[in-house]
């Protein structure tokens, strides 16, 4: 156990314990929830709203409904057919058009989104629920950085709880097409842009993931890293993944971006707190080493499973982190991806409130300490 780690120990559930939890816990008379999740194809976007539904009337939901250009008739029709149902499982609900791109290309779909909360009224909400099984990268992290930080301003609710529904062989099948500009996620770009750092010894953290080279490829000339250190999951529900990834990624591996075998970071597919420990006892040991000689600077790449991407957002969080990131034009996936998913498997992290002691180790957000 690191007592100056924010998140370890950390309140999390995973499998049967989240419905135990849900039930237990958002039952309770006094909870009155905000959720923000995802209205969008993926048949991962119902896991949570309906159960929340089931044991809470007094939850109101926010649907983000990712806008991308020229989305095929097919994603349109799922898409249409899961906010249905979202709506009609939650009474005291609205849907929110988000636009991920402008007319020129650029991708404001992190800024779209705050702006969209910002108009929230938060009075009286004692829990806020984002549900990540349907968002995003460019949309999910900025949302959750942005009710961490009201939180620890004291300008919000006191509980902040993050849900994700745990299939990688989902994430694998619905392939992102990738675009032509890697930037940061906004709210994420940590000590990037800063003078201070542009000496710093920069390490690559890209998690792979079946089918994304192009997109690492691209992320990779954006970073310019000194070293990379791809992160592999281990244990896996699937327990040759990390071998097929290895085989699928031989040639940058070994070539482009010359890593060590000895630098490839192992995190449980299944466990965000296991990738999030991994990446800050990384910085740890980097920041001595490169102490004299301009410092070090972790930038983080999550693609692939949502679960991992998780534990890469505490990081950042905690840390102010970087994530370098190529925002998806678009999805393609096969129509054999049921519509649905009857049996997920449910991820629970709570990120802030009554659970933990206080005072806790502080976060770092543009370089100061916020509590």
């Amino acid at each position: 156990m690191r007592p100056d780690y924010r998140w370890d120990p950390c309140i999390a559930h995973r499998g049967t314990e989240v419905d135990a939890f849900i039930s237990d816990y958002f039952a309770q008379s006094d909870r009155r929830v905000l959720l923000v999740a995802g209205a969008g194809f993926d048949p991962r976007s119902l896991a949570v709203a309906t159960r929340l539904g089931l044991v809470n009337d007094k939850v109101r939901a926010v649907l983000i409904q990712e806008n991308r250009p020229n989305p095929p008739q097919s994603h349109a029709h799922r898409a249409q057919a899961n906010t249905k149902a979202l709506l009609a499982s939650i009474v005291d609900r609205e849907v929110v058009p988000i636009e991920i791109f402008g007319s020129d290309g650029a991708v404001i779909g992190g800024r779209n989104i705050i702006a969209a909360l910002n108009r929230q009224a938060l009075e009286g909400i004692s829990d806020i629920v984002v549900d990540m099984s349907a968002l995003s990268v460019g949309t999910g992290f900025p949302i959750i950085r942005y009710f961490v930080e009201r939180i620890g301003r004291g300008n919000g609710p006191t509980n902040l709880h993050v849900f994700v529904a745990h299939d990688p062989r989902l994430d694998a099948n619905i392939r992102s097409i990738p675009s032509d500009a890697p930037g940061y996620v906004h709210g994420f770009k940590g000590g990037s842009t800063l003078d201070a750092t542009a000496a710093a010894a920069r390490l690559w953290l890209p998690q792979l993931a079946a089918g994304r080279r192009v997109a690492l490829g691209r992320l990779f000339d954006f970073v310019e890293p000194h070293d990379t250190c791809p992160i592999l999951p281990f244990p896996a529900t699937d327990p040759r993944v990390g071998d097929a990834l290895a085989e699928e990624y031989l040639t940058e591996l070994q070539s482009t971006w010359s890593v060590d075998t000895r630098n490839i970071v192992y995190a449980d597919e299944g466990d965000p707190v296991d990738l999030y420990r991994t990446i800050l006892r990384l910085d740890d040991l980097r920041k001595p080493v490169f102490a004299e000689t301009g410092g070090s600077l972790l930038v983080l790449s999550p693609l692939g499973s949502k679960v991992m991407a998780l534990g890469a957002l505490m990081a950042a969080l905690e840390r102010n982190l970087p994530v370098a990131h190529l925002e998806p034009i678009g999805y393609d996936f096969e129509a054999s991806i049921p519509s649905e998913i009857s049996k997920p498997n449910l991820v629970h992290v709570w990120l802030e409130g009554d659970g933990y002691p206080q005072p806790r180790p502080a976060l770092l957000a543009q370089g100061s300490p916020v509590r």
